[in-house]
């Protein structure tokens, strides 16, 4: 496995937020697992991998909706929000400045896959907007610029989060 994860460590996949509200519900995740779908401009689609332990899943599911908003450098503390506490526990957005991401993408969902630790969404782009012109936040870019305290949140979240998703793809493989 060392190979395989080196190889992986060489992406640097862009942060993004993800939204979504069902009835008086709403939620919101860091994730990394977004891309383009399709090349047919007149048909853009995007893949989101969401896992199930995330409120925003289950908002996601009942909606059968979600917005895509890229971070950059000037959204550090969106990502502390969303990506190191629980939905669980209460609304992420309360409190919060109005969101001003680099760009922002309405999404429908058309249809999904279960892989057993998420969901896998193939979702068509019902509107878009290019917000600002400024280079999207990396994974990379982020552990450079998080403060030491941070960093080991991130780390250990993604330890638990690892920890958890390997078992729900074990169950699901038998």
């Amino acid at each position: 496995m060392p190979d395989i994860n080196n190889i992986l460590r060489l992406l640097d996949r862009e942060i993004w937020l993800v939204t979504a509200a069902h009835q008086e519900h709403r939620g919101g995740l860091i994730a990394t697992f977004v891309n383009q779908a399709s090349i047919v401009p007149e048909a853009p689609r995007m893949l989101v991998g969401i896992a199930k332990q995330h409120r925003t899943w289950g908002l996601i599911e009942a909606s059968r909706a979600f917005t895509l908003q890229l971070l950059d450098e000037s959204h550090l503390d969106w990502v502390w929000r969303f990506g190191l506490a629980s939905g669980h526990g209460g609304d992420k957005f309360v409190g919060m400045p109005a969101l001003n991401p680099v760009a922002s993408l309405e999404c429908r969902v058309e249809t999904s896959l279960d892989t057993g630790d998420r969901t896998i969404y193939v979702a068509e782009v019902t509107s878009g907007l290019l917000i600002k012109d400024t280079p999207a936040l990396t994974m990379k870019r982020l552990l450079q610029l998080a403060p030491p305290e941070r960093l080991q949140e991130l780390r250990a979240g993604m330890m638990r989060d690892a920890a958890v998703d390997a078992a729900a793809i074990a169950a699901w493989r038998k």
